[in-house]
Order: C-alpha cells, then sequence, then structure tokens
C-alpha cells in the first residue's frame, strides 16, 4: 500500500505541472510556432529517454534476476512493448477525439462534443505518462522512479503550455483554455493509481508492467508528439529540442541512480 500511495502521490505531482507550464496564457504569452515546436521536441526527447532508461532497461535487469540470462528477459521486453504500443493504440481508434491540427479522429460519437474531444485527446496522451510513474515507483525501483517522475514532470510543462495554446486558437478563452489544460494533467493520477497497483498484485508483473507503460509512452511518441513538431515545417528546432530532452533525461537518470 505504501509504494501505491507513493506513486499516487509522484503522479498527481507530475500532472499538476501541466497547469504551471499553462500559466503563461494566462497573461497573454502565446508562444510562436517554432518556440512551441521546440518545447515539444524537447518533451519527446523526454520520453524517449525514460522509457529506455528508467523502464526498459529496468525491466530487463528485474527479468534477468528472476529467470537468469538468456532469451526470456528480451522476449518479455519485446511482447510487453508491443502490447503497450497495442493498447494505446486500440484506444485512440476507438475513442473520438480531436487533435488542433488533424481534426477529429476515433470512431464518431454525437454525445461527445466541443473540448471534450480535445481533453480525450489529451487524455489518452497524458495517461501513459501517469502509468509510467506508477509502474516505476510501484515497483519499488526508487532511485530510477525520482528521475523518470521529474523527467515527465519538466516535460509536462511545455505540454500545458502547448495544450493551452492550442485552445486559445480555436476560439477558447484564456481561462477556459488554463483551466482545461491544467486539468487534463489530472488523468496522469489515474494512471499512476493503475501502474501501481497492477505491479504490486505480483512480483512476476513488474517487469512486465514497466515494458508495458514504455509501449505505450513511444506509441505516443511516434503517433503524437514527433508529427506534430514537424508539421510547420520547424524540422530543424524540432529535433534539436528532442536531442536536448533526451541527453538531459539520460543525465538526471545516470547521476541519480549512481
Amino acid at each position: 500500500m505504501d509504494a501505491i500511495l507513493v506513486a499516487l502521490i509522484a503522479s498527481t505531482i507530475t500532472g499538476c505541472l501541466t497547469a504551471v507550464g499553462a500559466l503563461p496564457i494566462l497573461f497573454n504569452k502565446q508562444p510562436s510556432e517554432h518556440f512551441n515546436d521546440t518545447l515539444l521536441g524537447f518533451a519527446a526527447g523526454v520520453m524517449l529517454a525514460a522509457s529506455f532508461f528508467s523502464l526498459i532497461i529496468p525491466s530487463i535487469d528485474i527479468s534477468t534476476a528472476m529467470y537468469g540470462p538468456g532469451p526470456l528477459p528480451a522476449a518479455i521486453a519485446v511482447v510487453g512493448i508491443l502490447l503497450g504500443a497495442a493498447c494505446i493504440g486500440l484506444v485512440d481508434r476507438l475513442l473520438p477525439h480531436r487533435h488542433f491540427v488533424t481534426g477529429t479522429e476515433g470512431m464518431p460519437n454525437a454525445k461527445v462534443t466541443g473540448v471534450w474531444l480535445f481533453v480525450i485527446a489529451i487524455a489518452i496522451h497524458n495517461f501513459p505518462e501517469g502509468l509510467s510513474v506508477g509502474v516505476a515507483y510501484g515497483s519499488g525501483q526508487t532511485d530510477t522512479a525520482f528521475s523518470l517522475a521529474m523527467g515527465i514532470g519538466l516535460q509536462n510543462m511545455p505540454e500545458g503550455l502547448a495544450v493551452a495554446a492550442g485552445l486559445v486558437a480555436v476560439g477558447y478563452n484564456r481561462w477556459k483554455a488554463f483551466w482545461v489544460a491544467g486539468l487534463t494533467g489530472l488523468i496522469e493520477p489515474v494512471g499512476g493509481l493503475v501502474g501501481g497497483v497492477f505491479v504490486n498484485l505480483s512480483t512476476a508483473l513488474l517487469p512486465w508492467g514497466l515494458v508495458f507503460a514504455a509501449g505505450t509512452m513511444i506509441f505516443v511518441i511516434s503517433h503524437e508528439i514527433i508529427p506534430e513538431t514537424h508539421r510547420h515545417g520547424h524540422h530543424g528546432r524540432a529535433t534539436g529540442g528532442l536531442m536536448v530532452g533526451l541527453v538531459l533525461m539520460l543525465f538526471f537518470d545516470v547521476w541519480l541512480a549512481a
């Protein structure tokens, strides 16, 4: 229960940083396209590094300790990553949601309209982040979990600003854009609770939970964040942001785990 509570608290803190990132929108600070794409590239880099250094590698280490060296730890990693990506991909395909650039996706539902379409889209994005933090803390890998939570929280701030700016761009007032962006961060504690509970059901589920969470995040990076950063033609800035985010997360993970 202590591990689950810590997972919930950690994912709540990281989720709340989404609102912190959205604060500039209240002061009429609308980020430029190239700045926004750079920040989102940074977020993608943090998530990519976190997926490997804080989730996949610890999962393989745990599997190796459980089952010994050989193909099984690698097989668990491969299957778990693909399962995570497939699950979040299925959710993306079924739930009606709307992106700021590409428009409405998923199966149409007349009862889900307006801002709720944006909320669902952001929830699909945020849930894997909370899941990752919850799984990491629930697994008891405290040092790795802290660096992961710090990285996720750090990249939540530019995401919060991007969401708020996107809502303003499609016609919502600044206060509503801020509150919607902030409240979407509360999806992360839900993911954190699910992740913490899952890995505490059985020790055998630990490596599976870690790579499953990594798979969901990698899917979001490839399917949502990187394409979004390249839509306006700012490829160089977005790639630079990704590289900075990746090496910064790598630095924190190695430093804090030492």
